[in-house]
């Protein structure tokens, strides 16, 4: 076999979207071909299809970061990994440790279906720092979400927030990231309160969450404060953004931290002074994370048996339908499948 398909656009917009038929990429120097299993989505995913989210895009572009794949072939002087080996992709390939790149002037965004090409495609190959091994206990589908969902919750809780047992962990919501954040505070020690539909307290609970409180009520955040005796939370995963931060801040115990990850509601964000000033909170910004807090994580998927949470997968060809059931709030994280 020499070609595979691979989706493209070669202008802004989801009508834009094609799925073509393309020659087999060759692994260059430091590079490994890795065949695709599956591709988790993201809703960054959606939006650089659609606004391009002012990215130097080069056209035709191929959208998608999160891969889990089997290396089928190694290039020139690539000895990282062995053909044969599972790799899941690093979101944001040139933060290896440490501090991410950038400036003060110029904050780095450089990262896989965006800055670079992405991995919606049957084969892709690209630099094997780019990746690290996959969890032994994962299925391909299952794996596909910890570049961004699961890493990003992992460098809040964790590598930022310094989460322990005993912390009460407040969660708004029941995304992708939300899910990850509520198994891993809970697989650190943490009493764990989740804010979602009231549809969704069952399976929440099933997940481990000790308090479930109903978004959509007018005295949510007052639950908040019965259910902790008015202490509030000592790490917020504050995953809406806009106004919804300074929610985050009043509902933080003092000392506590607030873990800045989403912007549903806006990129502007707000909150009241006063609060947060005497409360002497902690407001972390989170951008995915670094390739060896990825390796951190997957050491503790395995350890801790967590299990990421796919709310459907759907098969290559139906990316447009992925795309509408990530638009629509799904409960975990939506896949695209090669293998089903």
């Amino acid at each position: 076999m020499t070609n595979m398909r691979r989706w493209e656009i070669d202008a802004i917009g989801l009508d834009r979207l094609q799925l073509r038929d393309c020659p087999i990429p060759t692994p260059g120097k430091g590079e490994i071909l890795v065949r695709t299993a599956a591709v988790a989505l993201n809703y960054r995913d959606k939006m650089v299809v659609e606004s391009g989210r002012g990215l130097p895009l080069r056209f035709p572009f191929t959208p998608g970061s999160d891969l889990a794949g089997e290396i089928v072939a190694l290039g020139e002087g690539a000895s990282r990994f062995a053909v044969g080996e599972r790799v899941v992709s690093t979101p944001t390939p040139d933060w290896i440790d440490g501090l991410r790149p950038g400036t003060a002037r110029t904050p780095a965004y450089q990262t896989l279906g965006g800055f670079y090409p992405g991995v919606l495609a049957e084969y892709v190959a690209m630099p094997e720092l780019w990746f690290v091994k996959a969890p032994a206990s994962l299925e391909p589908w299952q794996a596909a979400t910890l570049p961004v969902a699961g890493l990003t919750a992992w460098s809040a809780l964790v590598e930022s927030a310094g989460v322990r047992a005993g912390d009460t962990v407040l969660i708004p919501s029941t995304g992708g990231v939300a899910l990850f954040g509520l198994q891993i505070a809970k697989a650190s020690g943490a009493e764990v309160i989740v804010c979602g539909q009231p549809g969704t307290e069952a399976r929440v609970r099933a997940l481990g969450a000790d308090h479930f409180v109903d978004a959509d009520a007018e005295d949510w955040m007052e639950a908040v404060y019965r259910i902790t005796g008015d202490r509030g939370a000592d790490i917020v995963l504050e995953v809406i953004g806009g106004a919804h931060l300074g929610q985050s801040v009043e509902l933080a115990a003092v000392g506590g931290h607030v873990c800045q990850i989403g912007a549903l509601d806006g990129f502007e964000f707000s909150s009241p002074a006063m609060p947060l000033m005497l409360k002497n909170i902690t407001i972390h910004g989170i951008g995915t994370g670094s390739r060896r807090a990825l390796e951190r994580l997957v050491r503790a998927v395995d350890s801790a048996s967590i299990r990421p949470v796919v709310d459907a997968r759907y098969p290559l060809a139906e990316l447009p339908a992925a795309f509408e059931h990530l638009a629509r709030g799904p409960f975990g994280k939506v896949v695209i499948d090669m293998m089903g």
